[in-house]
C-alpha cells in the first residue's frame, strides 16, 4: 500500500467545492463549473497510462501531470451504449437492464427504473447549473432535456471516403487509412471549436459543459499528419498468445467472439497488423489535440481558475492481444480506462492506484461541488481517496450481459458467468491475464472473497437494448424478453 502526501482541503460554504490547495472562493464568486471530455473507445494507451511505448499523447499527459490520475479505473460495461447509460444514471447495468446497445430515446423507455433516473447533466441542471453539451455524451447525443445549450453531434462515426480502404465485413465501422486532408473535416475538431467558442461566452451561471469526441472510435481514419507521427516498421506490436483460450470456459469464448472484426492471425498473415496499430495510434493523437484546444480554451479563459476538469473513456480496447480486435470483453483490454480529475488553482500531479469505477464519477462530481448526494447513486465519491490511504482490496466491477461480471482489485482479475464457470488472474505474476487459475483449490479463499461483490439483483434485458452481432447476445436478450411477456 502506498500513503499519499496529505493535502489540505479548503471548503468554503458558498460554493462548496473541495479545492486541494486552493484559495477559498470569495463571496462573489459562483460555485465551481465542471468541463467533462469523454472519448470514444480509448483504452489505456495514454502516455500518462504507460500503456503502449511509442504513443504521443502530450495534452492528456499535460493534464494528468496536473491532476488526479487513477491508473486503475474500469468501466462498467466494455462497450459504449451501457457504460455510458451507467456512468451518467449512476446505475449499474444489472440494476438497469442496460446490457447492449441502446438509443437515447430509449433510456426510459419502459422502466420504472429509469423513468425516475436524474442523469448527471439533468441532476446539475436541476441544482441552478446551466448544461452545455457537444459530441457524444451519451450513445448518440443526449436525450432530451440534458443540455440548455446543446451543439449537437453529427451522424456518424465518419467521415468516410466512399469506398473502404482496408476491411469490407458488415456490422462494423471498422477500416483504416489516413482521411480525409485536414483536421478540420473531422466531426471532432468541429466539436472542439465549438467547445472553445462556449467558453469564450460570458455564463451568468456555473456551467456544467460537456464534450464527446469520436475518435478513436472506428473507423480509424485520419488526416495523414497523423499517421506520419508513426513509422509502421518501428510499431511495438502487442503480446499475442495463439493458444490463450485453451484454457477458457466455452462461454467466455461465446462472449468475446467478434465475427466482424479482423483476427489477430488475419493481421499477421495479412501484414496489417503494424497498419492497424499504426492508425489507432494516429487517431490518439488526434484527439489528444482537440483534447489540447480545449484545455488551452478553458487555459485562456474567464473561468480556468474555478472550473473542474474530468477526461474519461468508456471503455478499453483490444489491438489483437486476445486474438481480435475490438472492445466487448471481460478482461483488462477492455474495461481499463483513463480517468483524469484536475481540481481548479492546483497542478500537483496525485497518482492514485486503487480499483475505481466509471460509476464513481457522478457522486465524486457531487462531492466536489457540494451538491446534494444522490440517493440513488450506486457508486462512492473518490473524493476521501485525495487524502486517504488506498485501499488494496477495493473491487471495481464490469459486467457484459446479464449476470456476466469481472472484478479487479489491486491483485487479482475475477470473472463470473451466468452458468457459473469462472475465470480468475494474479496481476502481480500475470498482468497480460494469460494463466487462468480458477481451478486452483488454494486460490477459492480469494473468489470467495471476490464473490461478495457480485450484484445481489440481475434484472432482465431492457426493452430497446440490443447487441445484434454477437449469437449469445442475440439469444440471451431474446430469453429475456420471452420471461417478460
Amino acid at each position: 500500500m502506498r500513503r499519499f502526501k496529505t493535502i489540505e482541503f479548503t471548503m468554503t460554504l458558498l460554493s462548496g467545492l473541495w479545492l486541494l490547495g486552493c484559495e477559498p472562493i470569495h463571496e462573489k464568486e459562483q460555485p465551481p463549473n465542471v468541463l467533462m471530455i469523454s472519448i470514444d473507445d480509448l483504452n489505456d494507451w495514454v502516455g500518462a497510462l504507460e500503456g503502449h511505448p511509442d504513443v504521443q499523447t502530450p495534452n492528456i499527459d499535460r493534464l494528468a501531470n496536473e491532476g488526479i490520475l487513477f491508473t486503475n479505473a474500469h468501466c462498467q460495461a466494455p462497450i459504449c451504449g451501457p457504460s455510458r447509460a451507467s456512468m451518467l444514471s449512476g446505475l449499474r447495468p444489472s440494476t438497469t437492464g442496460i446490457y447492449g446497445q441502446i438509443r437515447d430515446r430509449d433510456l426510459r423507455e419502459g422502466s420504472s427504473i429509469m423513468e425516475s433516473v436524474r442523469f448527471l447533466p439533468q441532476y446539475f441542471k436541476d441544482h441552478g447549473y446551466k448544461t452545455i453539451g457537444v459530441g457524444k455524451i451519451f450513445h448518440n447525443h443526449a436525450p432530451e432535456g440534458n443540455f440548455e445549450v446543446s451543439g449537437g453531434r453529427v451522424v456518424g462515426f465518419g467521415p468516410r471516403p466512399e469506398k473502404r480502404m482496408k476491411w469490407t465485413k458488415k456490422g462494423t465501422s471498422t477500416d483504416w487509412g489516413a482521411y480525409p486532408e485536414k483536421d478540420s473535416l473531422m466531426s471532432d475538431y468541429t466539436y472542439a471549436e465549438w467547445t472553445k467558442k462556449q467558453l469564450q461566452e460570458k455564463h451568468n451561471r456555473p456551467f456544467f459543459m460537456a464534450v464527446g469526441f469520436i475518435r478513436p472510435h472506428v473507423p480509424w481514419h485520419a488526416p495523414k499528419k497523423w499517421f506520419n507521427r508513426y513509422n509502421p516498421d518501428n510499431i511495438t506490436l502487442p503480446n499475442y498468445l495463439p493458444n490463450d483460450f485453451d484454457d477458457l470456459p466455452e462461454i467466455s469464448k461465446k462472449i468475446a467472439y467478434k465475427g466482424m472484426m479482423p483476427t489477430t492471425d488475419w493481421a499477421i498473415d495479412s501484414g496489417e497488423w503494424k497498419n492497424i496499430i499504426q492508425a489507432y495510434l494516429a487517431c490518439i493523437s488526434f484527439v489528444d489535440h482537440q483534447v489540447g484546444i480545449v484545455l488551452d480554451a478553458l487555459r485562456n479563459s474567464a473561468y480556468n481558475d474555478n472550473t473542474i476538469v474530468i477526461l474519461w473513456s468508456d471503455h478499453g480496447y483490444e489491438l489483437g492481444e486476445k486474438g481480435s480486435f475490438g472492445k466487448q470483453t471481460l478482461w483488462s483490454e477492455s474495461t481499463h480506462v483513463p480517468l483524469i480529475f484536475k481540481l481548479p488553482g492546483r497542478k500537483e500531479k496525485i497518482k492514485i492506484d486503487q480499483a475505481v469505477e466509471l460509476l464513481d464519477v457522478y457522486p465524486t462530481l457531487l462531492d466536489l461541488t457540494a451538491l446534494p448526494k444522490n440517493s440513488s447513486n450506486e457508486g462512492q465519491s473518490l473524493v476521501p481517496l485525495f487524502t486517504q490511504l488506498e485501499d488494496p482490496s477495493a473491487v471495481a466491477l464490469t459486467t457484459y450481459g446479464k449476470n456476466n461480471h469481472s472484478m479487479i482489485n489491486s491483485r487479482y482479475r475475477y470473472i463470473r458467468y451466468e452458468n457459473g464457470a469462472e475465470e480468475l488472474y494474479d496481476l502481480q505474476n500475470d498482468p497480460e491475464e494469460r494463466d487462468n487459475l480458477s481451478e486452483f483449490m488454494a486460490l477459492d479463499s480469494v473468489k470467495k472473497s471476490m464473490r461478495v461483490h457480485l450484484p445481489k439483483i440481475n434484472v432482465e434485458w431492457k426493452l430497446g437494448s440490443t447487441y445484434n452481432i454477437n449469437n449469445y447476445f442475440i439469444k440471451t436478450s431474446k430469453q429475456s424478453k420471452k420471461q417478460k411477456k
